[in-house]
């Protein structure tokens, strides 16, 4: 007897019978950017078909993305005014905790609204937290404006804060925290394996980095694996609610090794510069634009995450919904 795996290959519908990984629009979350100042939507120049909204247009984000039946909203704010603290990020009426009110009121109730947790938007340095006075960063400082940033994001509403800075420590200052302040409802999504990457360039685009230098102090080195199973245990045992590998397509390894280890939800962020590249490798005719979009996703999906962070999320909803 000859072995024969491509008798379930033989047609769509035996494929789809016996496909292993399943992918659903709740499993999606759009990032989503909202500027301060701004007249409408603003396209960003390297992510083609990604703007910067506005808060008199996030409600029909918003609306669209509970339609489509996606899992979440994730909201970056992009101020008109920053400085060394990055003070607009705990101000009740900064761009990011106002967008978070905004969301939670259109929202019906049938989508979950994180907010980013970070400094780098709001500092005049672009870094993720407040410098020493010999420039670098200082993390137990930084802790205390996380803090602060936490309860102001829960006081407006976030169901998820999600810590994306690496500084040591911040999964247990922030649970304690929102906690104390009694936010104890309130999610955290730690980027527990959050690497130092070329991939972010057309992020920083995005929310008008003022970054000079890197952040390879506070971030992963792209070379180390396992060190990204330690961050996550460490985030785990602070008292994270999920997990986060970021990026994802280029560290499905470490995706993998986390899934495997931990008994809380993990998630992957497709970023910046993976949408970048296969945007512009489709617009040159080199590649099938949807279908490398549902190859790179389903990737994502089967290296273990339960929770996919896309700019596609709308588009793949769609085509997940009319595939049936």
């Amino acid at each position: 007897m000859k072995d024969r795996p491509r008798r379930l290959r033989t047609n769509a519908a035996m494929r789809a019978l016996t496909r292993e990984t399943h992918l659903h629009p709740r499993d999606l979350v759009l990032p989503v950017f909202v500027r301060e100042g701004a007249g409408g939507a603003l396209p960003i120049r390297s992510m083609p078909g990604v703007v910067q909204h506005t808060l008199d247009t996030l409600p029909d984000v918003v609306a669209t993305v509970e339609a489509a039946g996606l899992g979440g909203i994730m909201l970056f704010g992009v101020p008109e005014h920053r400085d060394a603290t990055g003070s607009g990020a705990t101000d009740p009426d900064g761009i990011l905790n106002r967008a978070i009110a905004v969301a939670v009121t259109a929202s019906t109730g049938n989508t979950v609204v994180m907010a980013d947790l970070c400094l780098d938007e709001f500092t005049d340095h672009g870094h993720c937290g407040v410098l020493t006075s010999d420039g670098g960063v200082d993390n137990d400082s930084t802790l205390v404006r996380y803090e602060e940033m936490a309860i102001a994001q829960a006081r407006a509403g976030a169901a998820v804060v999600g810590l994306s800075g690496m500084m040591d420590g911040q999964v247990r200052a922030v649970r304690a925290a929102l906690d104390d302040a009694g936010f104890t409802d309130t999610a955290i999504l730690a980027y527990s394996a959050k690497y130092a990457s070329a991939f972010y360039g057309p992020f920083r685009d995005a929310v008008e980095s003022t970054l000079d230098g890197d952040r390879r102090t506070y971030q992963m080195d792209y070379a180390n694996r396992v060190e990204g199973s330690r961050e996550a245990d460490l985030d785990v045992l602070e008292g994270a609610d999920i997990v986060m590998v970021k990026p994802a397509m280029s560290y499905l390894d470490v995706l993998a090794d986390v899934a495997d280890r931990v008994d809380v939800p993990v998630a992957a962020y497709q970023v910046s510069g993976e949408y970048a590249m296969i945007e512009a490798a489709a617009a040159h005719g080199w590649i099938n634009r949807n279908a490398a979009i549902m190859e790179s996703v389903h990737s994502i999906r089967r290296a273990g995450a339960t929770i996919i962070f896309t700019y596609w999320a709308l588009e793949v909803a769609t085509w997940l919904k009319d595939n049936g």
